[in-house]
């Protein structure tokens, strides 16, 4: 059986969360009553001129910017002619030949790819080039029931950005890499909540596949609006495999587009795929073109530092290890938390607040269902927790107790700490008598550290637990076993 390369090229929408829509007022939100967030311009009625917002294409522009991207001088809308029932004009304001993003690329970030694949990345440090950026209006929403389909137009006229990319793609693993990453990429810089459960952030997937040697690129198959990350590696893994059956079968692939069934697991044909002729582009006479240079000005000083520079920073200036600097530099609140908290402990391992930050914080906020915007514990108090910790006042089991009734019922670490009585015997001369009463009662385990055996002074640290009722300073323990023991 000969090999196929799979090629997959990806075209993302991207909601932009501007306050109001693309070219009229109404407000851009979630959840509002059908059709109650509309107008004469979001709805085409006619004699309804749209007006641009400024807003839409300063992020757009910003994106562009944190993409790598050129912009033309000049850019303009234009007319894309089609019917969709969801769409209320019978065409869409887009841009066709001169749109505000040209060129760039993402960059696909080793902890974006699934966990399963993270092991084996096929082109490490990999950049997916981006053929363009445009801007133009969202469509309405249509929800499909047993026997009629229901519309809401409050979507419809929502600034939306179109990323497209080049097919430059090779598995679902790479797609599921390039979605993670330009996801992260547009909340850093702010253009976007790109909430995919929100249809915030919906993919369009180009899939062809052709025998290998063969240059040219196989016949393009597009799957339509999928909205999961997982939908979106299984559908592309399905219609690879439906795609290699045919032509093994001596049949002939046909350009279309279809639709991703995700409780049956496969694809269903939609339609044949029309070509940019057939949507009779041509430039929108009620839009006058942008001057690009001055917005770009404006927009420049915006641009954030992106994930992938975070990352770079965190190795060089805490320490940290690539998977921590990446866990900490996937959410920008994250990262923020990290470094406040690193802020409020000077003098602290720096390696050690990130070990909290990542083992015990993010448990306790996903076990609570939270994001860490809303968690109780502030960085400043995980800080001042972790510094009393590295001091020595209280071992680091009770310090995990002490989080848990933090992030319960609040309160500062130095409080509960004292309510539990859990702060450690500091006192040299105190702890120097308990271990005098275990050297006298164990000669073997003496015999045991002075050959050598370093495990053997945890067992005198566990004994003076014990007999502190496990208010002794551990490492002032071993301190002084050592002392005592090995002189």
């Amino acid at each position: 059986m000969p090999k196929y390369i799979l090629t997959i090229g990806l075209e993302v929408h991207a909601q932009l969360n501007t306050r109001s829509k693309m070219f009229c007022a109404c407000p851009v939100g979630y959840g509002a009553e059908p059709n109650t967030q509309t107008c004469p311009v979001c709805l085409g009625l006619p004699g309804a001129l749209p007006v641009l917002n400024i807003g839409a294409i300063e992020k757009t522009m910003l994106t562009g910017l944190m993409l790598g991207c050129r912009t033309p001088e000049i850019s303009k809308w234009d007319r894309k002619n089609y019917f969709y029932p969801d769409m209320p004009k019978n065409y869409q304001t887009t841009q066709f030949d001169l749109p505000l993003c040209i060129g760039g690329g993402v960059p696909l970030y080793d902890f974006a790819y699934p966990k399963d694949a993270q092991k084996s990345i096929a082109n490490p440090g990999k950049v997916v080039a981006l053929t363009r950026i445009h801007l133009e209006e969202d469509v309405g929403k249509s929800t499909h029931h047993d026997k009629f389909t229901t519309l809401d137009f409050n979507r419809a006229g929502s600034p939306l950005m179109e990323i497209v990319s080049e097919p430059d793609i090779e598995s679902a693993e790479e797609a599921v890499a390039y979605l993670t990453s330009l996801r992260q990429i547009l909340i850093y810089g702010g253009t976007s909540d790109a909430d995919m459960e929100k249809g915030q952030l919906r993919c369009d997937v180009n899939i062809s596949v052709r025998p290998e040697g063969q240059k040219e690129l196989g016949t393009k198959i597009e799957l339509k609006n999928i909205n999961s990350m997982s939908a979106i590696r299984r559908a592309i893994k399905f219609e690879e495999e439906r795609q290699i059956d045919c032509l093994e079968k001596g049949e002939k692939l046909h350009q279309s587009t279809r639709r991703w069934d995700d409780d049956r697991g496969e694809t269903t044909l939609m339609r044949s795929k029309e070509d940019a002729h057939d949507y009779r582009y041509f430039p929108c006479p009620d839009l006058v073109p942008v001057r690009t240079g001055p917005i770009l000005e404006r927009v420049k000083p915006l641009v954030p530092e992106l994930p992938h520079e975070k990352c770079a920073r965190f190795e060089k200036d805490y320490g940290l290890t690539p998977y921590d600097a990446n866990v900490l530099a996937s959410e920008q609140a994250l990262a923020a938390y990290f470094e406040a908290a690193v802020k409020a402990a000077p003098g602290v391992p720096q390696k050690k607040i990130a070990n909290w930050v990542i083992n015990e914080l993010l448990a306790r906020v996903n076990e609570a269902e939270q994001s860490i915007e809303t968690c109780p514990v502030q960085p400043s108090a995980l800080g001042e927790l972790i510094a009393i910790i590295e001091a020595g006042k209280i071992s680091n089991n009770q310090g995990k107790e002490v989080f848990g009734e933090m992030f319960a019922n609040g309160g500062t670490a130095a409080e509960i700490v004292k309510a539990k009585g859990f702060e450690q015997v500091s006192d040299t001369g105190a702890l120097e008598a308990i271990v005098d009463q275990i050297i006298a009662g164990a000669p073997e385990k003496v015999a045991e550290v002075k050959g050598g055996n370093d495990k053997a002074l945890n067992w005198f640290t566990g004994q003076a637990m014990k007999l502190s009722s496990g208010k002794a300073n551990p490492k002032l323990v071993t301190e002084i076993v050592r002392r005592k023991v090995l002189g």
